[in-house]
């Protein structure tokens, strides 16, 4: 689902993580932790899948990936930044800026895939 205003972003994610978005009502990423400077959302779904089913899966022993939207307009402010091979993209949003981020998603964040 992708609209003219609206970029569709995914995001891997753990079960603790995605516990905080459904207490936000599947509406906003929550604040980084102390160690984690940047938010990282990606630009496509295997990306995303190969991270929450290689990484997440083994941290915490589910992988979940998340869809949502977000107004092309405040993204584009940020370049897309390319993390290894040619569909390895994903943007890099610092912390300070997570809260404006969630003003900006259309919509609800959606689980798409689970992997345990």
């Amino acid at each position: 689902m992708t609209h003219t205003d609206t970029t569709t972003l995914w995001r891997p994610t753990g079960p603790q993580e995605l516990a905080l978005v459904e207490a936000a009502g599947w509406r906003a990423w929550p604040p980084r932790l102390p160690d984690q400077s940047i938010f990282y959302p990606v630009l496509n779904e295997d990306y995303a899948t190969r991270i929450a089913r290689d990484w997440n899966v083994r941290a915490s022993g589910v992988g979940y990936v998340t869809r949502f939207e977000v107004r092309t307009s405040f993204l584009d402010r940020y370049d897309v930044q390319q993390a290894g091979g040619q569909t390895i993209l994903e943007y890099w949003i610092p912390a300070e800026d997570l809260d404006e981020l969630n003003r900006h998603i259309v919509g609800r964040i959606e689980v798409v895939a689970e992997y345990r």
